[in-house]
């Protein structure tokens, strides 16, 4: 089993490549520009799942910037946004707190569907060697497709929060779901930690994908990456590390991975901070084991969209990085 705290580099990995889009344009310009590279199949009912934040956080995508998307890209004009409540207590807690903070947050332009308002639903997940099903929102399989737009950042507990997180923990329903991935029988609240976290968030999130099949896509934001996730709200840590740009692929494996691999190519002062969240929470594994299940590849095409679309490295996409500011 490859070791969660530890970085495998590119040529270090085996097996067949993915493309992955990219571009350093951090606005709603550049999330189209991502997202219609990799939109082939989002059709019909189509959820769009985020992560709309603890009230007034500082760092997650605005609302304001995926109204515009949604409501310029033909085939998000009817989708929906889509939520599960929290595990733990906060601001998103229940139901009727969920609402309040939406609206706090910007999300009004449209309705959003807290997928466990109304009770559950359970299903397969499929070569796992934790879970055999996983109790999600009761309404997410009422939905075709699912467009996953995800802030990429740290997280407190699984090193970092890419699409797989946005999935495996935000797809997984605030009661059942959610405790399964994250507290033993008998113990704490947060009683999962390390390897067997990564690997229990990733079982919870092949469940949605082997749902969803060919009709789910992922654009994730590399923007404002505190190494703490959105739940923090503002008592999020600071962020130091520089703004990148945006990622897309219809390979989650692949573009996790990227998003790592371009934290990686920054110079110790720009990185450093983060690379630690990821290692000291043995982050790594999720991006191993979504390749051991087949989730997709870790090796891939980084395609440059602003140039072309000539094949760059992780090290010439972040050259130039600036220091960070706040893009709100």
């Amino acid at each position: 089993m490859t070791d969660g705290r530890k970085y495998v580099p590119m040529e270090e990995r085996t097996g067949n490549e993915s493309i992955v889009y990219f571009t350093r344009e951090i606005s709603p310009e550049g999330i189209k520009k991502a997202f219609e590279k990799v939109s082939g199949n989002i059709t019909g009912k189509v959820a769009v799942k985020l992560h709309t934040g603890e009230p007034n956080g500082p760092n997650f995508t605005p609302a304001s910037w995926v109204k515009e998307v949604l409501d310029t890209e033909e085939c998000l004009k009817d989708a929906t946004i889509v939520e599960t409540n929290t595990y733990y207590e906060g601001g998103r807690y229940t139901t009727e707190d969920h609402l309040k903070t939406l609206e706090i947050n910007g999300w009004t332009f449209r309705p959003v569907d807290i997928m466990d308002a109304d009770g559950t639903v359970t299903l397969p997940v499929k070569g796992g060697k934790w879970f055999t099903e996983m109790s999600h929102g009761k309404t997410m399989v009422d939905y075709d497709s699912m467009f996953v737009l995800t802030h990429f950042k740290g997280h407190t507990m699984g090193g970092f929060g890419g699409s797989n997180k946005n999935i495996g923990i935000g797809c997984a329903d605030g009661r059942i779901g959610k405790k399964w991935i994250h507290a033993h029988e008998g113990g704490g609240m947060w009683s999962v930690t390390e390897d067997e976290l990564m690997e229990k968030i990733t079982e919870s999130t092949k469940a949605t994908i082997d749902f969803f099949g060919k009709n789910i896509t992922y654009v994730n934001v590399m923007r404002n990456m505190s190494v703490d996730c959105d739940c923090a709200g503002v008592a999020a840590a600071p962020v130091v590390t520089p703004n990148v740009g945006i990622l897309a692929s219809t390979d989650i494996c692949a573009i996790d991975t990227a998003c790592v691999d371009l934290i990686y190519a920054m110079c110790e002062e720009d990185h450093h901070d983060l690379v630690e969240r990821i290692e000291s929470r043995h982050g790594h594994r999720q991006l191993s084991y979504m390749n051991e299940l087949g989730m997709g590849n870790n090796r891939y095409i980084l395609i440059d969209l602003d140039n072309n679309e000539v094949r760059i490295t992780p090290k010439q996409a972040v050259e130039g990085v600036k220091p960070f500011k706040l893009i709100k």
